[in-house]
């Protein structure tokens, strides 16, 4: 834990609390001098504990999330008569936001719908690499003192597929295009329409799109309409000299689907940087256990350049509550429910 006080007596003291800052990073960011007037803790340790939780956060008006790590769900919002304002980035399927509008909690989250993550599009394209080529395995084999351990495989000339054509998909497929790849789209019907529109080819169907594909990336949010989006019929199709890519959400695939068709061989391969329960500290968990994966531990937008871009979006929506002018709310119910209260 780490303690920042204002750096001058404020007339009006607002306390500010930063959960699951992991590396305890933050606080060597340019953009957290936006936080000089406040009293700030950082906490650089994951909890969940609904008791420890409103113990920490008792004297909280402002809480900061990492994204998805910490769920606020009403049990502890109950135990949280000072929070003022929630502040994070992108989406929140972490949030009760009907819980939080009725509490006069107002939650900001800026959904930059404009710039995608060049920091998650890079790491999609490392473990795409890092797999074909068996990186990881390689370098193991290194340490153990043996030498070549396997045959990787050429990107050049194979295809490509992007499933879910946003922002962060279309810099991907153009990585594999500068790579030689046939780039492959697959969506929802108004993504697939912006693919065709921008000149991308689009598979006839799912079926073909699962087939065909000799590297697959998942690039979708995860909402109701996408849970299970990818199926164990989906996944057997792949051949078995396939990759699938996951740095979006592993709710996207069925439950299970995935360690079960990489044990049957189809698809050959995967490379995943998100999981069903997070943190995975789990060592003996089955996908880790799996000789034909490539596992990161969520990392795809960690970079200190993304973290400048994310938390200056953040703290903008602290100072501006601050003034009396909140941004980015996306519950507005709260914002008279605040007055109220």
């Amino acid at each position: 834990m780490r303690h920042v006080p204002p750096s001058a007596p404020a007339a009006c003291l607002v306390r500010v609390a930063i959960l699951d800052d992991y590396f305890d990073t933050l606080h060597t960011l340019p953009c957290f001098a936006r936080l000089a007037p406040f009293d700030v803790t950082i906490f650089d340790d994951h909890v969940q504990d609904v008791d420890r939780l409103a113990e920490r956060l008792a004297d909280v008006e402002v809480l900061v999330l990492i994204r998805e790590r910490t769920r606020i769900e009403a049990a502890l919002l109950e135990r949280l008569p000072k929070l003022r304002l929630i502040s994070q980035r992108s989406v929140y399927p972490h949030i009760d936001v009907a819980a939080c509008t009725a509490r006069g909690v107002i939650v900001s989250s800026n959904l930059h719908a404009d710039t995608p993550s060049y920091a998650a599009a890079e790491l999609t394209w490392a473990l795409v690499m890092a797999a074909m080529r068996q990186l990881p395995q390689q370098m193991a084999a290194l340490k153990r003192g043996d030498w070549q351990i396997g045959v990787g495989h050429t990107l050049r000339g194979k295809t490509l597929g992007i499933y879910g054509w946003g922002r962060i998909g279309r810099v991907v497929a153009g990585y594999g295009k500068a790579f030689g790849m046939e780039v492959l789209a697959w969506a929802r019907p108004e993504s697939i329409a912006r693919a065709r529109a921008e000149g991308w080819p689009v598979a006839p169907d799912k079926q073909t799109f699962f087939a065909a594909c000799d590297v697959l990336s998942l690039h979708m949010r995860l909402v109701p309409a996408t849970r299970g989006i990818v199926t164990a019929d989906d996944l057997s199709r792949m051949k078995p000299s396939a990759l699938l890519v996951n740095t979006s959400r592993a709710g996207l695939i069925a439950p299970g689907a995935l360690v079960a068709a990489l044990r049957v061989g189809r698809p050959g391969m995967a490379a995943v940087d998100v999981y069903d329960r997070e943190p995975l500290i789990d060592a003996h968990d089955p996908l880790l256990a799996l000789d034909n994966v490539v596992c990161t531990p969520h990392i795809g937008y960690v970079t200190r350049d993304e973290y400048e871009l994310h938390f200056a979006d953040i703290f903008d929506q602290i100072v501006a509550w601050a003034a009396g002018a909140p941004i980015n709310v996306i519950n507005p119910e709260a914002l008279a429910r605040q007055g109220q209260l």
